[in-house]
C-alpha cells in the first residue's frame, strides 16, 4: 500500500498565477485542469477557473491548488487549504474516510468522480478539511 499528503491550497480566481509562481521557485511543471475542460460548471465566468491544479518535482516536491468550487464561501483564513491525501488502495481510503468522518461535515460525499474511482471531501470534527482519493489505475 502507498499512501501520501500534500498541501492543497484553495483560492478565488488566482489558483493559476499562483501555481505558475511555484513552479518559477521550486521547478517543476504546472500540470491543472479547468472548471470548463471538466465540465463542472456552465457559468462562462467559471470556464478558466482552475477545478484541478499541480506543481511537482523530480525531486519529491508538490503542491496542489485549485479555485474553490462556484457555491462554496471563501475566506483566506477560514477555507484556504486542505490536507490531501492520495492512495491506491481504496479499502485503505475507505478505512481512513470512515474514521474521519466521526463527527464531521460531509462535503463531498466518498464516491467515484471524473478524476478518480474514489474521491471525497469532508470538514472533520476539529475543523480540518481533508480531501481523499484513490490513484486511477492505467
Amino acid at each position: 500500500m502507498s499512501i501520501e499528503t500534500t498541501t492543497h491550497l484553495n483560492f478565488d480566481g488566482q489558483a493559476r498565477a499562483a501555481l505558475d509562481f511555484y513552479a518559477t521557485v521550486f521547478g517543476g511543471e504546472v500540470a491543472s485542469m479547468t472548471y470548463g475542460a471538466m465540465g463542472a460548471s456552465q457559468d462562462p465566468a467559471w470556464a478558466d477557473r482552475i477545478v484541478w491544479g499541480q506543481v511537482a518535482t523530480d525531486a519529491g516536491f508538490r503542491v496542489m491548488a485549485f479555485d474553490v468550487w462556484p457555491d462554496q464561501s471563501y475566506d483566506q483564513g477560514t477555507n484556504a487549504f486542505y490536507v490531501f491525501v492520495h492512495g491506491d488502495d481504496a479499502a485503505e481510503i475507505e478505512r481512513s474516510w470512515t474514521l474521519l468522518s466521526e463527527g464531521a461535515e460531509i462535503r463531498q460525499p466518498l464516491g467515484p468522480t471524473p478524476w478518480a474511482p474514489l474521491a471525497g471531501q469532508l470538514r472533520d470534527r476539529f475543523g480540518v478539511v481533508w480531501q481523499l482519493d484513490v490513484a486511477p489505475t492505467e
